[in-house]
């Protein structure tokens, strides 16, 4: 896992992923710290997974738990390191797209489309996004993925102010529309998740896009 070198365009960041091989060579410290990363990711991908804990992570890398805490003060840290992939990930695509898409519903459309692009690339970031996997760690997790969908919301709703000309009330109309946006994205996403990565986030997308938008007038 790295810290969400994007490209030019705003394809989604796919979170690299596969513990290390046997035979290589000791990982440097920071190495370390970015296999088992990769590693809790890939394993947050198998459907139906139960909880992870650090004693199948450590025997997953090969390592004994010890040497898991050496790099991690505790799993909630783990935890923290995804997501913190996540929100580099997100948010830079979302300057990205904001920055060069001048039509208030089209650059709304084009932010939905890569936040579940990207859980579609992603789909153990998907568990913890929606808050699957962190259902027994800390609160504070959870608060961080909950603050990650406010803040897009609030990127659609800045988006959607400016294309709303002729309203008596932009501010109102805007916040309306990013809020069932944002709650269609998590209701993909969770469906992606409790479908065992069955039912793609992407599905029809654009003929839902264009009934919700249509629907919004």
């Amino acid at each position: 896992m790295h810290s969400a070198a994007l490209d030019t365009d705003d394809t989604p960041a796919t979170a690299p992923v596969g513990p290390e091989t046997t035979g290589r060579k000791r990982p440097k410290p920071g190495e370390r710290r970015v296999q088992i990363l990769q590693t809790l990711a890939a394993m947050l991908e198998q459907p139906g997974a139960e909880r992870v804990t650090t004693a199948a992570l450590a025997a997953r890398l090969q390592v004994s738990e010890a040497a898991l805490y050496r790099h991690f003060a505790s799993k909630a840290q783990m935890f923290e390191g995804l997501i913190d992939f996540i929100e580099n990930s997100v948010f830079g695509l979302v300057q990205q797209i904001t920055q060069r898409e001048t039509d208030p519903r089209q650059c709304a459309t084009r932010l939905v489309a890569m936040l579940l692009q990207f859980g579609e690339k992603n789909p153990g970031m998907v568990r913890v996004m929606v808050g699957d996997a962190l259902v027994f760690e800390h609160e504070r997790l959870q608060q961080r993925m909950n603050l990650l969908f406010d803040k897009f919301d609030a990127a659609l709703r800045q988006t959607l102010r400016e294309g709303t000309p002729g309203s008596d009330t932009p501010t109102v109309d805007a916040s309306v529309l990013a809020g069932v946006l944002t709650a269609f994205v998590v209701g993909r996403l969770q469906r992606f998740a409790r479908s065992g990565f069955k039912r793609l986030p992407t599905e029809q997308l654009d003929a839902s896009l264009r009934l919700v938008l249509a629907t919004a007038g």
